[in-house]
C-alpha cells in the first residue's frame, strides 16, 4: 500500500470512529421521553426493529420507567417475541403498574407459550372482565378441559356479545368437539360483528385449512394481510398451504414477507424448514430446526420434521431419537411410525421396526406403504412366509407398484419358492419398464439360480432400452463372466468405461480380468490412470493398495491407503480402511492414533467406536476396550454386534457371568446371531458345561437345518471333550451339507483322533486329486506330515505353498521349522523371510527366535521370543521357548517365573516334561 493510501485509510478510520462516538453521544443526550417518541414514530412507519432499539435505549437510560417496560412488552408481543414480552410485563408489575393494565397482555403472552395452568392461577382473582374470562377459556381449551372452556367463553359473551375473541373461542371449542357447523357460524359471526378484526379472519382461514379447503383458506389469509400487512402469521399460513400444493416459489415469497416481520419467529423458522425439506434440502432444513429446538425443545412439529430430515440425510440414530419422542406424545401418528420403522430397517433393526409397526397394523390394513414396511421387516428377519403375506397384501392394494412385486419376489425366493419368485420379478419388470430396478432384481435372482442364459436375455433387453448405460453394461459383463466368456466380458466392461470413464466398478472389473490373466502391470497401469484423472478417488487408491498387497508390497499398499485418507480428510471411510490396515499389519499405535483422532470428532460413529475397541483389544488394553464397547452399546443399544463385542472383552477378562449376560442380550436382539451362539458354546465349554453347549448347537441345527454350522459346532464340542467318534459323526453331517475344505479338515482330524489314520489320508488324497489347487487342504496335508515328523515329504508341498500370497507366510514358517528339524542350514534364512512379511506374527517370531536360540545366538533370539510371548501369551510352546532362552542367558529368576506360570496353567502340552525338568534344575 502506498503512503498516501495509508493516510487516507487512517483518516477514514478516525472519521468513522468520530461518527460512531457522535452517534453514541447522541443517544446519551436524548431524554427518555424523546426516545419513546422516536420509538412510536418508527413503529408507525412499520420499522419495528428501529422502534425496539429506541425502546431498549430508553430502558437502559431509565430502568425503573414503567411506561417503557409496557411499551417494550407491547412491541415484543406485536413482533411475536412472547418470552421477552412476558419478562417486560412482569417488570412492569414489579414497578407497581396496575394489574388490570398488564394482566391481559401478560396472560396472552403466556397462552402462546402453552403456560395454560399458570394463566389460570394468575388470573383466578381477576376474572371479572370479558377479556380476562376469555383468556381463561383459552387456557382451559389448551388443557383440553372443554366443559370449563365453554363455560368461560359463554360467560364472556353474556358480558360482551360482540367480543371477537370470545366468539372465536366458541368456534375453537366447536372445532374441538367436531361441531364444524357451529364453528363456522361462530367464526362468521365474529367477522360480521368485527369486520376489521384480523384475528377473526385469521381464525376463519385456519378453520378452512383444517377442514380441507386450501383455496378458501388462502383467500381468507389474503384478507388478513390486507387488513394488517404486518400480520406475519397470515403469510406463514399461506406459505404452509402453498407448500402442501407444491407452489414452492409462491410459498417462498410469502415466507420472505413473514421474515421481514420477525425472521426468528418459531412459526417462520419451522415453515422455512418445511419449505427446505420439500425442496429436497434436508440438511439445510435441519440447520433451521436446530435453532427452533434449541429454544423450544418440545415443539413436536419440529421434532417430527427433524426426524424426517435425519432419515433423508442418513442420521439414523438421531432420527430414531426424534421419532421415538414424537411417537411417545402422538402414538397414533402413522406417518411417524412409518418413518421410524424405515429408519430402524435401514439400521438393520428389523425386530424393533416390527414392534413399532405392530400398533399401526391393527387398524390400517389398507395402507400399502405400511404393509410393505411390515413385509420388509419380516424379510430382513428372515421370516419369509410372513414377508410374502404382507408384500402380497401391499401388491393387491397397489397392483401397479413394481417395487412391491419386486419385494414379493425376493420374499418368495427366501421361502425357497424360486418359480413364484421369478414370476413376481418378471411382473415387476413388465410394470417398471422405464427404470431398471425390477429387471435388475430379476437378473440377480436368475444369476443366483445359475440361470445365466435367462439373465443375459434380460440384461440384453435392458441394454436396448437404455443403451450405453455403464451400470447395465457392467452387469452384463458380470453375467458374461459367470458364463466363462472372459473375452466378451472384457469387451463389455471396456464399453462401459468408454461410456463413462469415471465409472469405477467397470474399471475395477477390467483390472480384475488383468489380474486373472496374470497381467498385474496392466491392472496397475489401468488403476493408476483412473486415480490420475480422479485424484480424490478413495476406491481407486484402495484398489491399488489391494493390488500391491497381492504382490506383498506392503509399503506401497500403506502409501496408497494413506494417500486416500489424506485426499479425503473429512471422510470416515478411508480412515477406517487405513486404521484396519494398520491393525492387521501390527502397527497398533498408528491405528490407535488415527482412529482416536476421528472418533473424537465423531463421538457417536459406531464404526469408529467398533474399530477403536478392536485396536484396544489387540493392544491388550482391555479396560479401554470395555469402555469403548460400552459407548458403542449406548450409541447402538439395539445392535447385537455391539453386545457381542462387549461379551468378547468380558470373556477375555474372565468375567464369564457378565459375558453370559451380554450374549443373552445379543440373542434377544437377534435370535439367529450365529457369532453370539458360537461364543455361548465357547463359554459353556470353558465353564465345563458341555450339555449347555450341546443345547446351543442343537438349537443352531434347528434354526438352520440345511446349513453345516450347527453340526460343525457339535463336532467341536465333542472334540473338546476328547470324544472324536461322536465328533466324527457330527462333522460328517456338516460335510454332507457343505463339501468345503474346512469341513473336510475337521472330518480328517476327527478320523485321525479316532485311530482311522489310513481312512483320513485316503480322504485327503481323493480330495486333492479332484482339487489340486485347494491351498487350505494342501496346508492341512503338510501339517499332518510335519506332525508325523515326515519333514522331507512335507517340504515339496510347503515350497509350492510358499509361492502363493495367501499361504506364503505360514508355508515359509513351516519350511523353516522343517529345515530346523532336518538340521538344514536354510532354516534361519527361511524364517527371516517369513518375519519380513509378517513382523507381528507370534508363530513367526517364535520360530526364528527358537532357531537362533538353538544356534546359540541368544542376543537376537531373546527379543524375538519375548515378542512372540507377548503376542500369544496363551500358547504354551511359545512360553516354554522363552523360558529356555531366559535360562540360557543367565536370567534364571525370569525363567523360573515363566515356567511356574506356564505349568500352573498348562499340564499336558508337548514339552511339559522338559519344562518340569528345567524348572527342577533352576
Amino acid at each position: 500500500m502506498s503512503r498516501s493510501s495509508k493516510r487516507l485509510a487512517l483518516a477514514t478510520a478516525v472519521s468513522g470512529a468520530l461518527l460512531i462516538g457522535a452517534g453514541l453521544a447522541g443517544c446519551h443526550s436524548q431524554s427518555t421521553e424523546q426516545l419513546l417518541a422516536e420509538a412510536k414514530q418508527y413503529e408507525q412507519k412499520g420499522d419495528n426493529k428501529a422502534a425496539l432499539i429506541q425502546l431498549k435505549n430508553a430502558a437502559t437510560k431509565s430502568p425503573e420507567a414503567a411506561d417503557v417496560r409496557l411499551q417494550l412488552g407491547d412491541l415484543y408481543t406485536k413482533t411475536s417475541d412472547y418470552l421477552s414480552a412476558e419478562k417486560e410485563y412482569r417488570k412492569a408489575l414489579e414497578l407497581k403498574v396496575p394489574k388490570e393494565r398488564v394482566l391481559l397482555p401478560l396472560a396472552k403472552a403466556m397462552i402462546v407459550q402453552n403456560q395454560f395452568q399458570k394463566v389460570l392461577d394468575e388470573t383466578a382473582d381477576h376474572a371479572t372482565t370479558p377479556e380476562i374470562i376469555t383468556v381463561r377459556g383459552e387456557a382451559y381449551l389448551g388443557l383440553n378441559d372443554l366443559p370449563h372452556a365453554k363455560e368461560q367463553f359463554e360467560a364472556a359473551l353474556k358480558l360482551k356479545p360482540e367480543y371477537a375473541d370470545a366468539l372465536i373461542g366458541m368456534a375453537r371449542y366447536s372445532m374441538a368437539t367436531r361441531d364444524l357447523d357451529s364453528a363456522s357460524k361462530y367464526a362468521d359471526e365474529a367477522i360480521a360483528k368485527n369486520p376489521k378484526n384480523d384475528d377473526a379472519l385469521f381464525f376463519k382461514g385456519a378453520m378452512l385449512r383444517a377442514t380441507g379447503k386450501p383455496l378458501e383458506a388462502i383467500a381468507a389469509f389474503d384478507q388478513v394481510a390486507k387488513l394488517n400487512p404486518e400480520h406475519r402469521f397470515a403469510y406463514v399460513e399461506k406459505a404452509a398451504l402453498e407448500i402442501s400444493q407444491n407452489k414452492l416459489d409462491a410459498a417462498q415469497a410469502d415466507l420472505d414477507l413473514a421474515k421481514k416481520q420477525n425472521p426468528n419467529s418459531l412459526q417462520v423458522l419451522y415453515t422455512d424448514a418445511l419449505l427446505q425439506f420439500t425442496r429436497g434440502h434436508s440438511a439445510k432444513a435441519l440447520e433451521i430446526l436446530t435453532k427452533v429446538l434449541r429454544v423450544v425443545p418440545d415443539h413436536y412439529p419440529s421434532i417430527l420434521l427433524a426426524g424426517a430430515c435425519e432419515v433423508n440425510t442418513g442420521a439414523n440414530e438421531q432420527a430414531n431419537q426424534h421419532l421415538r419422542k414424537y411417537i411417545e406424545k402422538y402414538p397414533n401418528n402413522i406417518y411417524a411410525r412409518k418413518l421410524l420403522a424405515a429408519t430402524l430397517l435401514r439400521g438393520g433393526q428389523a425386530p424393533d421396526a416390527l414392534a413399532v409397526l405392530a400398533p399401526a397394523l391393527k387398524d390400517n390394513a389398507t395402507d400399502p406403504q405400511l404393509m410393505a414396511l411390515a413385509g420388509q421387516g419380516h424379510l430382513e428377519a428372515r421370516e419369509f412366509g410372513k414377508a410374502s403375506e404382507y408384500f402380497d397384501k401391499a401388491a393387491k392394494l397397489e397392483p401397479q407398484a413394481a417395487s412391491l412385486r419386486t419385494s414379493l419376489g425376493l420374499a418368495k425366493l427366501g421361502e425357497g419358492d424360486a418359480d413364484d419368485a421369478i414370476r413376481e420379478l418378471e411382473k415387476a419388470a413388465e410394470l417398471d419398464a422405464k427404470t431398471p430396478n425390477a429387471a435388475l432384481a430379476l437378473i440377480r435372482t436368475e444369476m443366483g439360480l445359475k440361470q445365466y442364459d435367462k439373465a443375459l436375455a434380460e440384461v440384453n433387453k435392458l441394454e436396448k432400452s437404455t443403451p450405453n448405460n455403464p451400470v447395465i453394461l457392467n452387469i452384463k459383463g458380470g453375467v458374461l463372466l459367470a458364463k466363462q466368456d472372459r473375452a466378451g466380458a472384457r469387451a463389455v466392461f471396456e464399453k462401459a468405461v468408454a461410456a463413462k470413464p469415471d465409472y469405477f466398478p467397470a474399471v475395477a472389473n477390467l483390472a480384475q480380468l488383468d489380474v486373472g490373466d496374470n497381467k498385474l502391470a496392466d491392472a496397475r497401469k489401468r488403476l493408476q490412470a483412473f486415480v490420475d484423472k480422479n485424484p480424490k478417488s478413495a476406491t481407486g487408491m484402495s484398489a491399488l493398495a489391494s493390488l500391491a498387497l497381492r504382490e506383498n508390497k506392503v509399503p506401497e499398499a500403506t502409501s496408497w491407503l494413506e494417500k486416500a485418507n489424506a485426499a479425503n480428510p473429512d471422510d470416515v471411510g478411508p480412515a477406517l480402511q487405513l486404521g484396519t490396515f494398520y491393525l492387521r499389519q501390527g502397527e497398533k499405535q498408528k491405528a490407535l492414533t488415527l482412529i482416536r483422532k476421528y472418533q473424537t470428532v465423531n463421538p457417536t460413529n459406531a464404526d469408529l467406536l467398533d474399530l477403536l475397541g478392536q485396536i484396544q483389544v489387540s493392544s491388550a488394553d482391555l479396560p479401554g476396550a470395555l469402555e469403548t464397547f460400552s459407548k458403542l452399546v449406548n450409541v447402538q443399544p439395539k445392535s447385537p454386534l455391539a453386545q457381542m463385542r462387549l461379551a468378547g472383552v468380558h470373556m477375555m477378562m474372565k468375567n464369564d457371568s457378565l459375558a453370559e449376560d451380554d450374549l443373552k442380550k445379543a440373542l434377544q436382539l437377534d435370535p439367529n446371531f450365529i457369532e453370539a451362539q458360537m461364543a455361548q458354546v465357547e463359554l459353556h465349554v470353558r465353564r465345563n458345561r458341555p450339555d449347555d453347549a450341546l443345547a446351543v448347537a442343537r438349537a443352531m441345527q434347528k434354526q438352520r437345518p440345511r446349513l453345516p454350522v450347527g453340526f460343525a459346532v457339535e463336532g467341536d464340542i465333542y472334540m473338546a471333550q476328547r470324544k472324536p467318534e461322536l465328533a466324527l459323526k457330527a462333522y460328517e453331517q456338516a460335510f454332507d451339507r457343505m463339501k468345503s475344505s474346512d469341513m473336510l479338515i475337521k472330518v480328517v482330524n476327527a478320523m485321525t483322533a479316532s485311530g482311522k489314520v489310513k481312512e483320513a489320508d485316503a480322504r485327503l488324497a481323493a480330495w486333492r486329486k479332484e482339487r489340486p489347487n485347494d491351498l487350505m487342504v494342501a496346508m492341512a496335508v503338510s501339517d499332518r506330515l510335519l506332525a508325523n515328523r515326515q519333514y522331507k515329504e512335507a517340504l515339496p508341498i510347503l515350497e509350492q505353498l510358499a509361492t502363493k500370497p495367501v499361504t506364503q507366510v505360514a508355508a515359509l514358517n513351516n519350511m523353516a521349522y522343517a529345515y530346523q528339524q532336518l538340521k538344514d542350514g536354510r532354516a534361519a534364512a527361511t524364517a527371516e523371510q517369513a518375519l519380513k512379511l509378517a513382523p507381528e506374527n507370534a508363530a513367526v517370531n517364535d520360530t526364528l527366535g527358537w532357531i537362533l536360540a538353538e544356534q546359540g545366538d541368544h542376543k537376537r533370539a531373546l527379543p524375538l521370543l519375548q515378542k512372540a510371548s507377548k503376542l500369544a501369551p496363551d500358547l504354551p510352546d511359545v512360553r516354554y521357548h522363552l523360558a529356555v532362552s531366559l535360562s540360557r542367558t543367565g536370567d534364571k529368576a525370569g525363567a523360573k517365573k515363566e515356567l511356574e506360570q506356564l505349568l500352573a496353567k498348562n499340564q499336558g502340552f508337548a514339552q511339559a516334561d522338559e519344562a518340569r525338568a528345567l524348572l527342577k534344575q533352576l
